[in-house]
């Protein structure tokens, strides 16, 4: 049977009690805290606390919520039904498992599609918070993120910096675990770094979020996160007047996901997007990695595939090189997006003599 859909309000209220139930499984001494899994690399790693606190929270909202749907960090999509709920049970695992205070329980739920509520919880820190749609954020404070004491806390209201230059910008950023991602990461955080206040990385996306919306940071992206890791903590800082969204235009995604006050925000995306910030390095590149900064932004380039055991010459004909070493490359239908003139974006297909002649001796020499 499929419960009707109730206000945010009362979602919020499920969601804050399976945060709190989480954070004390989480908080409480002698649990599991031990590597059992990895999901992207080595280091990108899952403990058996991950898995528990998750089906927690699946319990809890599954006894509150019975014909809803689930779509957690581990156990994935349970359910098909108007009202859904995101959870990520323990975001901020390796701080976790190094005993550093910041990681978090992050829970939203969307009704079609639109999230209407979310809470994060900070149990180390003893911070709860949380938001409706069109309700605003708040935060609770000086409780243990947990139990009653909690409940009688007061909710203090959450409003976002505006008007910062990015000169003056406290920005909050993460990494992924991918080297070939963490590698343009690397690039993009010390070209960004001279243009701003400086940098913070917590580790926790969820937390980051909160952070622009309390206005302990300015600003914050990050590429790479899960729909869980900004699900409830974007609402918080989009009710706490930040503008939380990608690069020209797009909405917060896997590919890009920014918050910050209006002003910062424009000034902060146009950096990025100038930075290329939405690409991964490939490592050992046979194209990428022999070309001069220089070239390396018009090049398109047929080469012979090393993961081919026949040999095959393939053509490098929907993807491009960037400047900079081992820059990622970029689909055909996006180029238009990053400002490849045309004659390079029809050089993709074409004969190696068409690519020297359009190229110039500088460009062209070196296919």
């Amino acid at each position: 049977m499929t419960v009707p859909a109730p206000g945010s309000a009362e979602l919020l209220a499920v969601a804050i009690d399976a945060a709190r139930a989480a954070g004390r499984l989480l908080a409480a001494p002698g649990g599991s805290v031990t590597v059992a899994a990895t999901k992207s690399s080595p280091t990108d790693v899952v403990t058996e606390m991950d898995r528990q606190a998750e089906e927690l929270i699946r319990a809890r909202i599954g006894a509150a919520r019975p014909g809803d749907a689930i779509l957690g960090e581990e156990g994935g999509q349970t359910g098909d039904a108007p009202v859904r709920w995101v959870i990520d049970p323990l975001d901020g695992t390796v701080n976790y498992l190094y005993g550093l205070p910041d990681w978090a329980v992050s829970i939203a739920a969307e009704v079609s599609g639109v999230i209407v509520a979310g809470v994060v919880n900070v149990p180390v820190r003893g911070e709860l918070f949380g938001a409706t749609l069109g309700g605003g954020s708040w935060v609770q404070a000086g409780g243990d993120g947990a139990g009653d004491r909690d409940a009688a806390a007061v909710r203090v209201r959450l409003r976002c910096r505006t008007g910062v230059p990015l000169a003056q910008a406290l920005v909050a950023t993460g990494f992924g675990y991918v080297a070939a991602r963490r590698k343009v990461q690397g690039e993009v955080v010390a070209a960004l770094l001279p243009q701003v206040r400086d940098i913070r990385r917590a580790g926790v996306a969820a937390v980051d979020l909160c952070s622009v919306a309390a206005g302990r940071v300015d600003g914050y992206y990050e590429r790479g996160l899960n729909y869980w890791d900004y699900a409830a903590g974007g609402l918080i800082a989009a009710e706490a007047g930040a503008v939380v969204g990608g690069l020209r235009g797009a909405p917060a995604s896997t590919s890009m996901t920014i918050a910050a006050g209006p002003e910062l925000f424009d000034a902060l995306a146009a950096v990025l997007a100038g930075l290329h910030a939405e690409r991964d390095a490939l490592a050992g590149d046979p194209v990428t990695g022999s070309f001069p900064a220089w070239n390396r932004w018009a090049v398109c380039a047929v080469y012979k595939r090393p993961d081919d055991p026949g040999g095959t010459r393939s053509r490098r004909s929907a993807r491009c090189v960037r400047a900079g070493p081992e820059r990622g490359r970029i689909p055909r239908r996006n180029r238009a997006q990053v400002g490849l003139p045309e004659r390079y974006i029809r050089a993709a297909t074409a004969p190696q003599h068409r690519l020297r002649r359009g190229m110039g001796h500088h460009n062209g020499y070196r296919l």
